[in-house]
């Protein structure tokens, strides 16, 4: 009896399982070694047996069944012995009856061994189902989340990776289950998620410009050029370099002096990133418009007509990447019928970028600048009655990283009406992208904004104000029909960018990130050997001109759409009925995407629940909590879900989530002269606004302080 306890004790070291002892061999246990500090867990069994079967498998011996035998000579001779056999016969192990002498401690020996194999049985058993269902969890909040604060502080690259990790989100599950279709539909993202540049079309051409020149030397220029290690004023946005000065890109396409050694590192470094976003850009549009959209460009006299105005020839490259998929998917097998890409139209400055450029597209016209048609008249004047000059106009207007590099605001509105003014109004695309940064954020917010105010109709907002017009009937303006197609779901006042300008320490912002693998000569001018690919953030607006989704195909936006949305599309029949389609196939969604709030932010995993921070319908940034118990299939598509997608199957609780939108430049007023305006509407007066000026505070001292009195409302008695 001793000899169990003293084996118990080597055992389980200072704790007991409970009813492993007897009451008798208990307190002999308490007599020698006092009570145990707690019970022995499942746990504690657990990586008892891990050892063990360690230990059969090519471990020590002493985790067998041995008993150990003194030889004529003083050693100790280990001996295999069998405890299931319950003969006892010395001769079935190889031992003689003066090896069984200690009956007593062979006995306890194998009994402390099979109460030991009953117990952890039992105690595992309780265990297994439970850990088969967080197994997963566990496993993925170790390597894939990333909390907000997290993001937020800027931790390193290799953490930053784990939240972009590829994963068959659309596959089954351990337990059978596949993507919901409405979750297939919202995603955001590429296939494969990491884009690979096309080696035909890009790489190889760019490979052999490179060839003819040092590699060193366009290191160095690239160094010097874009900001030294890391590139930071390139398309790369690395970690390391975020406390320098947010600058735009320090080459454009369009600048008309570029040097030959310039022109390389534009070519070899700010290609391969331009490339990846907009490829991100056009797949999504793709997404939201439907195969209808490229098929109708196709089926257009001539092909698509494309515009590159930032790019130097990367967005074509993309654009004819997509179009060469649409086509595979659309063409019927064993058809070899060529389909006419279109024409493209790439602005170039230099010469030099023009004849690199040249090299990867053909069938392209290169432009030195954008034809301005923004003081071009529409109609005939007094002055000269003769009709308008006949315009250009594109499909597809590509402008990656053109509004950045203007210095004021009234420039970035002007070329943004320029490209509008280029657009097809019968169902043109427009794609605004600039840096994942702050300050590219608010470029492309503004732009957005302005597109609202004066050419995108919307209910309630059909006419904008045309301030240089004096008569009443000319003053207002009718907006154009429009619409934006992504990231955002709503056409209101953007929630992060609630005050117009620049916003110092802002640190909430809406962009994106994508993958793609850098090629070799991206690589060498990096000096980079441990990782070959890069993320790329950037923020970006798409917009339609001439089609509205709210009126051809019943789109619902707003509050009533972010309601329907909260309430969740799993079973649509039980959703609004009104933002349903009527859609010719069965295999569609039911549920137009463009109604959907948007992740703009990775998904916070934690065990039982997930936490998604979307911009929704209404245009409002709310933090919607999916648990476990809201619906299986909900709670098993919230851990798939990746930044960027769009959330169709509810949410159990939603919270307003604060947003850190920094300080206003403009929230600080000079001193000088108080200037007023006053705001004039369709019905008159709306009201008067403080500009400018440095008003003193109208204060009172008292005993405890100065004390400020409220102000009297400003009224027309006060002029």
């Amino acid at each position: 009896m001793e000899e169990v306890v003293r084996l118990t004790r080597q055992t389980f070291g200072e704790t007991l399982p409970e009813n492993l002892l007897s009451s008798e061999e208990y307190g002999i246990y308490e007599r020698l070694y006092g009570r145990p500090l707690r019970a022995t867990s499942p746990e504690d069994v657990r990586l008892l047996q891990d050892s063990v079967e360690d230990d059969e498998n090519g471990g020590i011996e002493g985790a067998r069944n041995v008993l150990l035998r003194e030889t004529p000579e003083g050693n100790l001779e280990a001996m295999d012995y069998d405890p299931g056999d319950s003969s006892g016969s010395a001769g079935a192990v190889g031992l003689d009856s003066e090896a069984m002498t200690d009956e007593a401690g062979g006995n306890a020996q194998i009994d402390i061994l099979r109460r030991l194999n009953q117990y952890g049985d039992s105690a595992l058993d309780s265990e297994l189902v439970q850990e088969e269902q967080d197994v997963s969890e566990e496993a993925e909040e170790q390597s894939e989340q990333i909390s907000l604060d997290e993001f937020d502080e800027g931790n390193d690259d290799y953490e930053a990776e784990e939240a972009f990790e590829d994963m068959d989100s659309d596959s089954e599950d351990a337990e059978g289950m596949s993507s919901h279709p409405y979750t297939v539909a919202g995603k955001f993202s590429t296939f494969p998620t990491t884009l690979q540049l096309p080696k035909e079309a890009f790489t190889n051409p760019i490979t052999s410009l490179l060839a003819d020149f040092s590699n060193k030397h366009l290191s160095e220029v690239a160094h010097r050029t874009f900001g030294g290690p890391g590139l930071p004023y390139s398309t790369s946005t690395p970690i390391s370099k975020r406390h320098l000065e947010q600058k735009p890109l320090a080459l454009e396409a369009s600048q008309s002096k570029m040097g030959q050694m310039e022109a390389n590192s534009y070519m070899a470094a700010i290609m391969p990133g331009a490339y990846t976003a907009v490829m991100s850009t056009l797949v999504e549009v793709r997404k939201r418009l439907g195969s209808d959209w490229i098929e109708g460009l196709l089926r257009k006299g001539g092909g698509p007509r494309v515009l590159d105005a930032g790019s130097g020839g990367a967005g074509v490259v993309a654009w004819r990447e997509v179009l060469k998929a649409e086509m595979e998917r659309s063409r019927p097998e064993g058809s070899d019928k060529p389909v006419y890409m279109g024409m493209a139209t790439v602005v170039t400055g230099s010469s030099a970028l023009r004849h690199r450029s040249s090299r990867l597209l053909d069938n392209t016209t290169f432009l030195p600048r954008l034809p301005d048609y923004v003081h071009v008249r529409n109609t005939p004047t007094l002055d000269d009655d003769a009709p308008p000059p006949q315009r250009k106009e594109y499909d597809v207007i590509l402008a990656p990283h053109t509004l950045w590099p203007l210095k004021e605001d009234y420039m970035r509105k002007q070329n943004v009406q320029n490209l509008w003014s280029l657009l097809n109004p019968k169902g043109g695309v427009l794609i605004l992208i600039e840096k994942g940064l702050p300050r590219g954020f608010e470029m492309i917010a503004g732009a957005r904004e302005m597109l609202l105010d004066n050419y995108i109709s919307s209910p309630g907002s059909s006419k904008y104000e045309n301030e240089l017009q004096s008569q009443a009937d000319e003053r207002f303006t009718k907006k154009e029909t429009g619409m934006i197609i992504a990231p955002c779901t709503n056409h209101t006042k953007c929630p992060m960018y609630l005050t117009p300008g620049l916003s110092k320490g802002r640190k909430d912002f809406c962009y994106f990130k994508q993958r793609f693998i850098r090629p070799p000569y991206l690589q060498r001018i990096l000096g980079a050997k441990d990782r070959n690919h890069e993320d790329v953030q950037f923020s970006y607006v798409a917009v339609r001109r001439g089609r509205d989704e709210r009126d051809s195909n019943n789109l619902v936006q707003g509050e009533q759409a972010t309601d329907a949305a909260f309430v969740g599309y799993e079973e649509p029949e039980q959703s609004l009925p009104n933002l349903i389609q009527n859609v010719a196939s069965p295999a569609d969604p039911l549920i137009n995407t463009l109604g959907l709030p948007r992740a703009i932010l990775p998904p916070i995993k934690r065990r039982g629940h997930v936490t998604l921070d979307l911009c929704t319908p209404a245009g409002r940034i709310e933090r919607w909590t999916i648990p476990r118990s809201f619906s299986k299939q909900a709670y098993r598509d919230a851990r798939k879900s990746q930044w960027g997608d769009l959330w169709a199957l509810g949410a159990k609780t939603r919270v307003p989530r604060n947003i850190r939108l920094g300080r206003s430049a403009a929230s600080k007023k000079p001193k000088g002269k108080n200037v007023f305006e006053i705001e004039i509407g369709e019905q008159g007066m709306e009201g008067v606004k403080h500009v400018t000026g440095g008003r003193v505070k109208y204060e009172k001292r008292t005993k405890k302080g100065r004390k400020e009195k409220k102000q009297k409302k400003i009224t027309l008695d006060d002029f």
